[in-house]
């Protein structure tokens, strides 16, 4: 299941923080006195947000009427917790002409090779995991990525370890880059990730903030 929240900061926190049990077991749970109702709900969740209300914080050619506190209010609805478990986070730069002019004349990737690609790094995910109980990278839980099944050498977590150290990503956080390291080493035709495959992991997560 795919689900689309456009300009999330305009929802309430409460409803926002609402999706992160289900992100994190899968599952719906609604709590009755007598009885307790249990729902499949794993999906894919992608959210979208302005850099403040007015959405003009940054722009070179425009102005922003928001003051500071006004911004922190707005991207505070966005709590700590749920972005913990959000595996991608990139801040997206306005588009130029002359962006748009290389895009139209450069090489296009369509939706059928992308199609592709994506169909090989799951199959290559699923042989991996073909003597276990899940097929997917997102599946695994991980403490198994961090075992002897799966644990990758020291140089290629080597900068995943320090920002843990440092407290820059919480365990769950570390769990989450190495999925996301998993698979782009299957996108990449590799077999297991190494320190490149980590790094790019770690950039997608903490590019929002980079």
């Amino acid at each position: 299941m795919f689900c689309t929240i456009a300009e999330a900061p305009e929802f309430a926190s409460a409803v926002l923080d609402a999706l992160r049990q289900p992100l994190e077991s899968g599952v719906i749970s609604i709590h009755r006195a007598n009885a307790v109702a249990r729902f499949p709900a794993r999906f894919q969740l992608v959210m979208a947000a302005n850099p403040c209300p007015c959405g003009q914080y940054g722009a070179a050619d425009l102005d922003c009427s928001c003051p500071p506190s006004a911004r922190r209010r707005y991207l505070a609805r966005l709590s700590g917790p749920l972005l913990d478990r959000i595996d991608i986070q990139l801040r997206v730069q306005r588009v130029t002409a002359a962006q748009l002019r290389l895009a139209a004349d450069g090489p296009r990737l369509t939706s059928a090779t992308a199609r592709a690609h994506v169909e090989q790094a799951r199959a290559a995910a699923a042989e991996r995991l073909a003597d276990t109980p899940w097929s997917l990278n997102s599946e695994v839980p991980g403490p198994w990525l961090r075992g002897a099944h799966a644990r990758l050498p020291g140089e290629a977590t080597a900068i995943l370890d320090r920002a843990l150290e440092r407290g820059g990503i919480t365990m769950r956080g570390y769990d989450r880059v190495l999925r996301v390291a998993w698979s782009i080493a299957d996108l990449g035709g590799v077999a297991r990730p190494g320190a490149e495959q980590v790094g790019q992991a770690l950039y997608l997560r903490k590019g929002m903030t980079s």
